[in-house]
């Protein structure tokens, strides 16, 4: 009799592996993307090859140390439509499997639900169909939820599987720290550690009004659902639709004047404005990204009536603007807008939401 699984499919070293089949030259040595490919400009790491993360090379990580860690590695830049393609071709491929539905993710990974009596078995045959179309390798996470699916891909990389259910979780899973787990980031797991909960296994014992009061009574409760694995089963396969579009730079000298603050932040709003103008959706949102000298950064959304003006949406956020502080240098500055979401006018709700 066959069951219902939870694949996720994790392209190993996705962007790295895309660089490495325009330039087989590269197979082998420390290879890192990010920005324009050039260390002395304000980047960071989008990705590394293995043979680069050897020398403490993380994604996230500013170019310029990254290239003091690795001082032979190759910096590339990035080049979004290649892995825009890579990544539509390994999708196609998992659409193609058997009775798949698939949930993608993000350029990198996707879930894949499947009926079957051999999940490992299915899931070799995903990395073999990967393979041989895209010469791209993955590894899978095989679960009887999304959360324990998209956890045990950790434990199968580099190209191989591991599966993860209710009767190993807490013998896997247990004495990790919170951090380990899809959903809890260093913010969450500091504040977890402030209540004693240390570990996976902790989290999964604790007790649900404590979480409550800490994280209020939706998210206090779910993390605790996410210590025990548990949560939805079900493999969605309902094209994605973007909540906003955000545009952000980065300037390789720090700006202060407020003439060259609006300056920017008129420029990026014009590529933002020509995104949602793409989706046909109102704007029911902006937001504004800062980020002071040193590395300060905040954040600030303002909710506005539906409108699909562009002037307001415009005016609306250089009100933003103004709330910047006068003087005080500026290394980065991003913009958003938020678009009304298909199913809002049914409920009655436009949630403003960051989305950095």
């Amino acid at each position: 009799m066959t069951t219902p699984w939870v694949l996720h499919v994790d392209l190993d070293q996705f962007i790295a592996a895309v660089e490495v089949l325009r330039r087989p030259e590269l197979a082998g040595k420390p290879v890192i993307v990010g920005g324009r490919g050039d260390p002395t400009e304000r980047a960071v790491v989008s990705t590394a090859s293995y043979e680069a993360r050897a020398f403490g090379v993380g994604s996230g990580m500013p170019l310029r140390i990254a290239a003091r860690k690795a001082p032979d590695a190759i910096i590339l830049p990035v080049d979004a439509p290649a892995y825009t393609a890579a990544s539509e071709e390994v999708m196609a491929t998992l659409r193609e499997q058997p009775g798949a539905v698939v949930q993608v993710l993000g350029w990198d990974e996707a879930f894949v639900g499947v009926q079957t009596e051999d999940p490992e078995a299915f899931a070799r045959e995903l990395q073999t169909a990967v393979l041989e179309r895209t010469q791209l390798h993955c590894s899978v996470g095989i679960g009887d939820t999304l959360v324990r699916a998209k956890n045990a891909t950790d434990f199968g990389k580099p190209r191989g599987t591991f599966r993860l259910t209710a009767d190993n979780w807490l013998e896997v899973m247990g004495e990790r720290p919170t951090i380990a787990l899809w959903g809890v980031g260093s913010k969450i797991s500091k504040r977890l550690a402030a209540l004693g909960i240390q570990t996976v296994d902790d989290l999964a014992r604790a007790d649900p009004e404590i979480l409550a009061g800490e994280f209020g009574p939706k998210m206090g409760p779910w993390y605790r659902q996410l210590g025990r694995g548990d949560g939805s089963a079900v493999v969605d396969d309902t094209p994605w639709v973007a909540r906003g579009h955000g545009r952000e730079t980065t300037f390789q000298q720090n700006i202060v004047e407020r003439a060259d603050v609006e300056a920017a932040a008129r420029e990026l709003l014009t590529q933002v404005l020509a995104d949602v103008a793409a989706e046909g959706r109102p704007v029911v949102g902006v937001g504004l990204k800062i980020r002071y000298a040193p590395f300060v950064t905040k954040t600030l959304v303002h909710k506005i009536p539906a409108t699909f003006d562009r002037d307001t949406v415009i005016a609306e956020t250089m009100k933003l603007v103004d709330r910047i502080e006068p003087g005080r240098p500026l290394r980065l500055l991003g913009v958003r807008a938020e678009m009304a979401m298909p199913d809002d006018a049914r409920e009655g709700h436009t949630p403003m939401r960051g989305g950095w």
